[in-house]
């Protein structure tokens, strides 16, 4: 006997799916810093639906940052211009293992407690800090010897490739974590309690 879809889950992460399409093409601009929200729906997708849900969404994101290499983004279009296969990899499996490992926690912590705040919490923080941290750690991984991740080291200053990665992220990457830690998680809070999850 086959098993029914869940039309509610299948429902909710079409929605958060395009919200991170549409939050992707939609970067906040302002003193000088472009900070992007597309983590947040993977966030609150990760939540409500675990590991499955956070990989689906994180899937979504790796797979619309990876179309705006074609020439949405100028640095993506870079990188792709260098190695079309790397590029795939900082971009997509990095953003399928954000979203399935927030779920993991969420689900790890959430086990035993009667509230489920910790875990909320965590897992909120947890996605964009993870990332950040695959995003820039396969980056670094794989361009960090090409001539144009070496202009940006040498504009940086950078001493080594972990002195890079600070500097690189700066206050764009702790502000992309924080906005994305504020927002996610009453979202999240609030769409389970309503789905009743």
């Amino acid at each position: 006997m086959s098993k029914k879809p869940n039309v509610k889950k299948i429902s909710v992460l079409s929605i958060l799916s395009a919200i991170t399409v549409i939050v992707a093409f939609i970067p906040l601009k302002t003193l000088g810093l472009e900070i992007t929200f597309t983590m947040i729906p993977v966030a609150v997708g990760a939540i409500l639906y675990g590991p499955s849900g956070g990989a689906i969404l994180g899937g979504v994101f790796g797979l619309v940052s990876f179309l705006q290499c074609l020439g949405y983004s100028p640095f993506g279009a870079a990188l792709l211009s260098i190695n079309p296969f790397y590029t795939f990899i900082v971009c997509v499996p990095t953003r399928i293992l954000a979203g399935f490992l927030a779920g993991v926690i969420y689900n790890l912590l959430k086990k035993g407690l009667k509230s489920d705040a910790p875990a909320l919490l965590v897992s909120s923080l947890a996605a964009p800090v993870f990332n950040t941290l695959f995003f820039m750690s396969s980056l670094t991984l794989l361009f960090y010897k090409t001539d144009y991740l070496q202009s940006y080291v040498n504009a940086l200053g950078a001493a080594n490739p972990i002195t890079f990665i600070l500097m690189f992220v700066g206050i764009n990457g702790l502000v992309e974590i924080v906005c994305g830690f504020v927002v996610a998680f009453p979202c999240a809070k609030a769409l389970s309690k309503y789905l009743k999850l």
